[in-house]
């Protein structure tokens, strides 16, 4: 943190030298310890720049900001089924492919960009849900039961049909890993309504492909990076390491401030120090979550009517514990379903019923206990993966990926429930009706959360830039 010659330079007017007194307190000073796991973690970046944070009588980075026009939600979950699920196994069912099941239309052959095998009807049956008979696939019951909340986008399409790209695309707005994630970008406009949580929350128990290239603030400051929670078991005494207070919060603070205050000194001396100005943000952070996050995530808080609503399983702990975290005011929560790419079904589709089984009741358990706590007119659920999967066979029973046309739902937030937006083509390859593309699902939801999305720019290496790029248009049809 510190250089040492400049401390000793600067330190000769002391009996000691600010790294030994930083030595005689560090021994009981535990956020020192957590602030470098939030490092490790995500929540500090090596590589920030950016305007410069606030100085010791300005507001914290994170404050809570003024959107550019009314906030429709205020909050965003999304719930991210990595792999890519299968939009005509899921909530776009296409019955011309048992019709013509194994055979190759000639769209298909026009579109195709990887060799793909012939039209393979799903194994799944669809049921009508709702007052508008929206069909959702029999492997997700309970949320077909939501299906009034919920507008079901069919008209997604996207650039690449590789992971990692994808990902990217779907996370950031650009395919390489060059530009900051949405989550950074709210974190950036918006702030956060509780300074003692991070503002950008990730749960996966593990990381998927790509890692946390997914999350990145890349050059936005630093203290708008995700943090990383590997959540394989939802332990508040463990979820995060250096957790546990060492001292009383008074006399914590007070060796907070001493250390704040070096901080800043030393800062006041540079014309530019990206990482310190992060640091000195991500201290204070620490401090707080030594209590917050604790009470944050303690499962055992909550009445068994609610942990029966969402089931039993990790996924179940997470999507509820992500409830617990935007209750806190926490901006954003991402939460992976799985390690690496668990819904990449490349050998057999009936797969996709095993991962629905672990998600159906927790996304429904979570809609709807945001919507009984009153949660969810204010709080953007977004449901999908990186992109969707072929309607052609891969080998006998698989599907390869696909994304020229796939399949994503909202609910709350300022959506418009118990709609389908947009269409695929008869066998749900390509999208042809309402197109979305990715920049425009990236426009939507800051539109939902209050911000233009031409206007949210930051200034970088000469040039302005943005979440969606030079593109992006808002779907404004889905929007009450």
């Amino acid at each position: 943190m510190y250089d040492d010659r400049e401390i000793r330079n600067d330190s000769r007017r002391s009996t000691i030298s600010r790294r030994q007194l930083l030595r005689g307190i560090g021994g009981g000073f535990g956020t020192l310890g957590l602030a470098n796991v939030l490092a490790d973690s995500g929540l500090l970046s090596s590589t920030v720049s950016g305007a410069p944070l606030s100085g010791p009588s300005g507001a914290s980075p994170m404050a809570s900001k003024v959107p550019h026009f009314r906030a429709r939600a205020k909050r965003v979950i999304f719930l991210f089924m990595n792999g890519g699920p299968s939009q005509v196994d899921t909530f776009d069912p296409k019955p011309a492919l048992a019709k013509y099941s194994g055979q190759r239309p000639e769209v298909i052959g026009k579109s195709s960009r990887r060799k793909k095998g012939g039209l393979m009807p799903s194994p799944f049956s669809f049921k009508q849900y709702g007052q508008g008979g929206i069909e959702v696939s029999e492997i997700f019951p309970y949320v077909g039961q939501c299906i009034d909340d919920i507008c079901v986008i069919r008209s997604m399409h996207g650039d690449d049909p590789n992971h990692e790209p994808g990902l990217l695309m779907m996370n950031s707005g650009n395919p390489q890993p060059i530009r900051p994630s949405m989550g950074s970008w709210l974190c950036y406009a918006l702030g956060t309504e509780n300074q003692n949580l991070p503002g950008f929350v990730v749960m996966c128990p593990g990381k998927p492909v790509v890692g946390p290239q997914l999350w990145s603030n890349s050059f936005l400051p630093g203290i708008y990076q995700g943090t990383h929670i590997n959540n394989k078991t939802i332990d508040p005494r463990k979820i995060i390491r250096h957790l546990n207070p060492h001292l009383p919060p008074r006399v914590q603070r007070k060796q907070l401030d001493l250390l704040q205050e070096m901080n800043r000194e030393h800062l006041a001396r540079r014309s530019r120090d990206d990482q310190l100005e992060a640091r000195i943000a991500s201290l204070e952070m620490a401090f707080g979550m030594q209590f917050a996050a604790h009470d944050a995530f303690d499962l055992k808080q909550e009445t068994k009517a609610t942990r029966s609503l969402y089931g039993t399983g990790n996924f179940a702990d997470t999507c509820l514990a992500a409830r617990r975290m935007i209750e806190r005011g926490v901006r954003m929560v991402q939460v992976y379903y799985g390690n690496g790419q668990p819904w990449d079904d490349h050998k057999d589709i009936n797969n996709h019923r095993n991962h629905a089984r672990h998600t159906d009741q927790p996304i429904a358990g979570l809609l709807r206990d945001l919507k009984t706590r009153g949660l969810l007119e204010e709080t953007l659920v977004v449901w999908g993966g990186e992109f969707g999967r072929t309607p052609t066979s891969e080998g006998s029973k698989g599907r390869d990926h696909h994304t020229l046309g796939f399949s994503m739902w909202l609910a709350g937030g300022g959506v418009r429930g118990g709609m389908v937006h947009g269409a695929t083509d008869e066998f749900g390859f390509e999208a042809v009706e309402k197109t979305v593309h990715v920049h425009d699902l990236h426009a939507t939801i800051l539109y939902l959360m209050g911000l233009d999305h031409e206007q949210l720019t930051y200034r970088y290496s000469g040039r302005d830039f943005r979440l969606t790029d030079v593109h992006g248009k808002v779907v404004k049809e889905i929007v009450t």
